[in-house]
């Protein structure tokens, strides 16, 4: 049971943020517990059939901990909900605070390199061509609890979140793992909806951007009854510009999107540029950096 008790300065700071990373790790437990995890069974078969020539081995022996813990560091919260700034924070990580949290999972010890290089290619493998979907139902129910929260208060935020969560006005309580009491000290409290959290929720204790809690978002049930967001869109602007206008729900550099489709720059340049004449996409600088988000247009196109 994991407890922590909210003043009303903390119950400000709740956030909600949609983690490329948080999904990542979570569909590992999908693939090692199909039972549990029946609702993910045509997204786990795609993967089974590719796993065998992924070049996944050394990631998924940190992610499959025989004893169940997945070291903190591969989700770090605390920054850009997009994958390019995720990973650049995992390859960040405090080389002590890793050391410790990979010999807590019993997982070898591998380079920050290797992690981020490993962590890349899952994504662009085995997540990235249903993101859009991910994407869409995770997006629709921040939209639902914070429109409950602008109509009957912020304490609605915490409401029925899952079942095994219990909120009493003053402190939220978590039925996973042992008793831990939890203090926020000025950190926010962070939700995760994530599709690959299945039918429980995975607590986040050791992030430095304070504790996060994942839990499976409203209609996770119908995640995969239909094709993807991506495949009408792609079959209009073609494969890699569908996706690349799907990611950008919030700014990305051409940096960042090229990381994150597995372009080279200048490949991703020429996309943006045709969504932007296109009226798609706007770039918006931002110090030295330009920054690309959708437009109204794109925001319809993709919806």
């Amino acid at each position: 049971m994991i407890e922590v008790r909210f003043s009303p300065d903390d119950l400000s700071r709740v956030r909600f943020v949609h983690s490329p990373l948080a999904e990542l790790v979570a569909s590992s437990w999908a693939l090692r517990k199909p039972a549990k995890y029946w609702m993910h069974r045509p997204w786990r078969e795609r993967a089974e059939r590719l796993l065998p020539d992924a070049g996944l081995e050394p990631l998924l022996a940190v992610l499959r901990s025989s004893n169940g813990y997945v070291p903190d560091f591969l989700t770090p919260i605390g920054v850009a909900p997009n994958l390019a700034a995720e990973l650049r924070a995992v390859a960040g990580t405090d080389p002590s605070r890793m050391r410790r949290q990979l010999e807590r999972a019993g997982a070898p010890r591998l380079s920050p390199d290797e992690l981020v290089t490993q962590l890349h290619r899952y994504f662009t493998v085995l997540i990235a061509p249903d993101w859009p979907r991910l994407r869409a139902l995770a997006l629709a129910d921040i939209r639902r609890r914070t429109l409950l929260a602008a109509e009957q208060g912020g304490r609605t935020l915490l409401r029925e979140v899952h079942p095994l969560i219990r909120w009493d006005g003053a402190a939220l309580r978590v039925a996973v793992g042992t008793t831990v009491p939890a203090a926020l000290d000025g950190r926010p409290w962070t939700l995760l909806p994530t599709a690959f959290s299945g039918p429980t929720v995975h607590a986040i204790m050791e992030g430095d951007a304070g504790p996060a809690l994942c839990y499976p978002p409203t209609g996770l049930g119908g995640l995969w009854d239909s094709p993807a967001p991506s495949a009408a869109l792609g079959a209009l602007l073609g494969g890699t510009r569908a996706a690349a206008l799907s990611l950008l729900d919030s700014p990305l550099s051409t940096g960042e999107l090229a990381a994150m489709l597995g372009l080279a720059p200048a490949t991703a340049s020429h996309h943006l540029t045709t969504l932007r004449d296109n009226g798609l996409i706007v770039g918006v600088r931002q110090g030295r950096v330009v920054r690309y988000a959708r437009t109204v247009l794109g925001d319809q196109l993709v919806g």
